[in-house]
């Protein structure tokens, strides 16, 4: 195993007790020594694990003093948040999850409804091309949802590009970072079958080439729809990270 790896892993770990409040804030993380002897490595390597771990925004470093740990779920950004979720418990985890689709879906419907009101200068054959392939990822024997949710991503970030919207495509990009390096978290956005999403696709498509734009109650349909869509994937999650019981709690909550 490279020592790039190791690195790499050993950062995982001693940013995944950071998140579950093993190391408290404001508290000294172990010192290079003690990493060393703890995951038998060299010094060196044991300095870069933990500038690894400063480059999450986990700790920072003080000089004679060593790395303190930092209040990430208080003083974190976006890059931490992202860290934050990867590690958290599972408890944790769905708070964050939920979160993470309220805002994901805000910037969606907003980014939908602006651009069916806007010129549309995105060639329709592009989006078709792309859904095309959403559709051929979709029927596989194993629906590749990765590369789908990635698609859907690039989409509405191209929509946004098209409007003008330039913070809420930054934001998008930092919550599809996210989403994409949690497997569980994939899998939730596909809460319904891989088809339903393509279906969606296509019926906006239809929309944006008649020219003539859904009526109030269409419009007023689909929020809700959509909504009822994001809660779904929210309890899927929390089947996926977490017990039985809280899953059927969720399920109560959504039915």
């Amino acid at each position: 195993m490279g020592s790039q790896t190791v690195v790499a892993d050993v950062a995982d770990e001693l940013a995944r007790r950071v998140a579950a409040g093993e190391y408290q804030p404001g508290d000294l993380m172990p010192s290079v020594r003690q990493v060393a002897e703890e995951f038998q490595m060299n010094r060196a390597t044991a300095q870069l694990t933990l500038g690894r771990l400063e480059s999450y925004g986990f700790v920072e470093a003080r000089r004679g003093k060593g790395f303190t740990i930092r209040d990430v779920r208080e003083a974190g950004g976006i890059d931490v948040y992202r860290h934050l979720f990867r590690f958290s418990s599972p408890e944790v985890a769905i708070d964050m999850f939920r979160d993470i689709v309220e805002v994901e879906r805000g910037i969606v419907m907003d980014a939908l409804l602006a651009y069916t009101g806007s010129a549309q200068e995105i060639d329709p054959a592009e989006l078709k091309s792309a859904v095309d392939e959403m559709e051929a990822l979709a029927r596989l024997e194993v629906p590749d949802f990765h590369r789908i949710l990635d698609i859907e991503l690039t989409l509405v970030r191209n929509l946004l590009t098209s409007i003008g919207s330039s913070m809420q495509r930054a934001i998008l990009n930092s919550i599809g970072d996210m989403v994409l390096e949690v497997p569980e978290a994939i899998e939730a956005f596909f809460a319904g079958a891989a088809d339903l999403h393509v279906l969606v696709w296509r019926a906006l498509i239809a929309v944006w080439e008649s020219g003539s734009g859904p009526s109030e109650a269409q419009l007023a349909l689909f929020e809700d729809l959509f909504g009822m869509y994001h809660e779904k994937v929210i309890a899927r999650f929390n089947e996926l990270v977490g017990t039985v019981g809280e899953a059927e709690e969720v399920h109560a909550a959504t039915a």
